[in-house]
């Protein structure tokens, strides 16, 4: 019987194999893989990520019922979201509302039974410098405290510190003054629920 098959040669292939060969296709798939990652991202939209907002007065009412003794925002300015609520209950209660303005400033509200400067250190900066404090309107007609004191640092962040209930409260972050001064006029203890 016999075969229309060729005999074996021991030859290469259709094609010169060597390290230059090697080298050329890894180059033109780099590029190609490059130049596609590129092209798919000019239709790509930039992504913004915000955080997610959390229901503060939960967790208010939750610390509330659970004996600690609260300021807070009875409710936030027009785009103003809260992000996070830390709440420690036992013999160093804490209470913390984060928040972010309408223009992604951070503006927070601590209370917490220690020192003005200790608060300052941990939250604002260890090298703060007294500003001028602030003075809640008459108007306001329960306020957490009249007269607050004010600190700055070099990043421009800002500070306002006041005593309440055996307590510090301290409302800080890098948002402007006014903001702050918005925060504080309008923080209240009433229990909810």
């Amino acid at each position: 019987m016999s075969s229309d098959r060729p005999e074996p040669t021991g030859k290469a292939g259709r094609y010169q194999r060597s390290a230059v060969g090697l080298i050329v296709s890894l180059v033109v798939t780099v590029v190609g893989v490059g130049g596609l990652l590129y092209f798919m991202g000019l239709f790509r939209p930039d992504f913004e990520t915000k955080p997610e907002a959390v229901d503060y007065l939960e967790t208010v009412e939750s610390a509330q019922q659970a004996g600690l003794q609260v300021a807070y925002p009875p409710s936030l300015p027009k785009g103003w979201i809260a992000t996070g609520v830390d709440v420690m209950v036992g013999d160093d209660p804490v209470f913390m509302i984060r928040m972010l303005t309408d223009e992604d400033r951070f503006v927070a509200v601590r209370l917490e039974d220690t020192s003005v400067g200790a608060l300052l250190d941990a939250w604002v900066d260890q090298d703060t410098a007294v500003a001028d404090g602030y003075d809640v309107p008459a108007s306001v007609a329960h306020p957490v405290a009249r007269e607050w004191d004010g600190y700055t640092d070099d990043g421009g962040d800002t500070a306002y510190a006041a005593e309440w209930q055996d307590q510090t409260v301290l409302v800080f972050g890098s948002a402007p003054a006014e903001d702050l001064h918005t925060i504080i006029d309008s923080l209240v203890t009433k229990k909810l629920g």
